[in-house]
């Protein structure tokens, strides 16, 4: 143990309760049996309405973006910034999420970031400003970095088996989009009838019910003491990942040009250069190189990011066309994404049984393909302030939610397929880690096309590509 580190051993039903620096836990020498048929259904529910509630609060404020900004007196610029704030520290700090998870336990790590999570949770309604808002919104990301990859690794202790495996992550995938229609919904919905605030005191409610539930449903899972935190790697990585993030934001309110983006985005990329370098040296990297080498995994990542940032892209550019362009209130521009949700559980249902007939490639490839077809539609005819609903979004909105159900599924089982039981934790922190980079750094690159039919073309594109590069594998995989 380090300086300044207590540890302690007394036996618990043949546990040893270990005292570390923040995190005090009982763990088994060896990982935990999972537990049975119905207690492995209540803990996957359990874990996947957490789930749900970090991406619902990275999609909460949407809608409710235009009454923020009054009541604040935000500027556009503002509350780019404050859509972006959750998903910059959540990308940011995924990886070092990700090592502390496997490091200290799944279960050790997923309550501590769970109190994080609340604690920033409640103070998010709360705020009296946009500073205080934005400070909240930031600190949310900082302890859903680490209950996301830690999630992730109790699912793995949840379904040991490679197979069960894949099976789980196929509808956890889909679960990231549900997450983000109940936050344009519900804060909608929510906002409407009483406030945006009432509207962001959801996850606070769900993460301290799930921080009592944590302990009592789900497994503990054996910590890797002898694997170091890598410090240098995770400061590198989290302020490289966090400044190209942020350069690239504002970009929406200065020219590329500016010191205000070349400056963190040079910064950035500086500090990206140098983790690579301290990986390659590194005894135990905090992100293995041969982790991204694998064409498979980074594909599969890549599908997560663009699935990410189309979905993001159609919910806040329709949200803001249909309350500013068409006048319509949040309740009822909530109500447009009904049929995109419905869409959404019904091909969300199928995506199981069709990875398990077809393949994980072929469903992620299909599912970028018909995500394309309805981004291009909604970039021809949604934008248009007379065209009506059930003509010119409707459709769109379907095919978007079929699609992008099929490709998280499909791209969700890819990006863990392989990796070691040690590595859940890295392979969650990666996975979430993409799943973020699209709707903050992707969707920022969008803006600066200046033009919302052309960012949702540009992105209908790249869903096209990537399906073929999927396709291309698929096909070589079969030769």
């Amino acid at each position: 143990m380090g300086r300044g580190t207590t540890s302690t051993g007394t036996s618990t039903r043949g546990a040893t309760t270990t005292a570390t620096p923040g995190i005090t836990s009982t763990t088994s020498a060896a990982t935990p049996a999972p537990p049975g048929a119905a207690g492995r259904r209540t803990a996957f529910a359990l874990l996947g309405s957490i789930q749900i509630t970090l991406i619902y609060t990275l999609a909460a404020p949407t809608v409710p973006l235009p009454r923020i900004a009054r009541d604040f007196t935000l500027q556009r610029s503002d509350l780019i910034l404050l859509s972006a704030a959750y998903g910059l520290a959540f990308a940011g700090l995924l990886l070092l999420g990700g090592r502390l998870a496997d490091r200290y336990g799944g279960l050790r790590a997923l309550t501590a970031g769970l109190a994080l999570f609340a604690a920033a949770s409640l103070a998010a309604p709360l705020a009296p400003g946009g500073q205080a808002l934005l400070a909240a919104r930031f600190a949310q990301g900082a302890g859903a970095a680490l209950v996301a990859p830690a999630a992730m690794a109790v699912l793995r202790a949840l379904f040991p088996s490679p197979a069960a495996h894949a099976r789980a992550m196929a509808t956890w995938g889909a679960l990231s989009v549900l997450g983000a229609t109940a936050g344009n919904l519900l804060s909608g919905a929510i906002s409407a009838l009483l406030s945006w605030r009432w509207a962001l005191a959801v996850p606070p409610v769900v993460a301290l019910t799930a921080l009592f539930l944590a302990p009592r449903l789900l497994p503990g899972t054996a910590p890797s003491r002898g694997r170091s935190l890598d410090l240098p790697g995770a400061v590198l990585a989290t302020g490289g990942i966090s400044l190209v993030g942020y350069g690239l934001v504002v970009t929406d309110a200065h020219p590329w040009t500016s010191a205000a983006v070349l400056g963190p985005l040079s910064a950035g990329a500086a500090l990206l250069a140098a983790f690579l370098l301290v990986e390659r040296r590194s005894r135990d990297p905090l992100l293995p190189p041969r982790f991204l080498l694998d064409r498979r995994r980074a594909a599969a990542l890549t599908a997560v990011a663009l699935t990410a940032c189309g979905t993001a892209s159609a919910f806040v550019l329709l949200s803001l066309h249909f309350q500013q362009a068409r006048d319509w209130s949040p309740l009822r521009t909530s109500a447009a994404f009904v049929p995109f949700a419905a869409a959404l559980i019904a091909c969300g249902a199928a995506v199981r049984p069709l990875t398990d007939r077809h393949g994980a490639r072929a469903v992620t490839a299909w599912g970028l393909a018909t995500g394309s077809a309805g981004l291009g539609l909604l970039s021809l005819t949604g934008l248009g302030p007379g065209t009506p609903y059930a003509i010119g979004l409707l459709p769109g909105l379907v095919l978007l939610a079929a699609g992008g159900a099929a490709s998280f599924g499909g791209a969700a089982v890819l990006a863990t397929e392989g990796a070691p039981a040690r590595d859940a934790g890295l392979a969650g922190g990666v996975l979430n880690t993409a799943l973020e980079f699209g709707p903050t750094v992707l969707f920022a690159l969008l803006l600066t096309l200046g033009d919302d039919a052309a960012s949702l073309a540009a992105t209908a594109a790249a869903f096209a590509a990537v399906a073929l590069i999927h396709l291309g594998h698929r096909r070589h995989a079969r030769a």
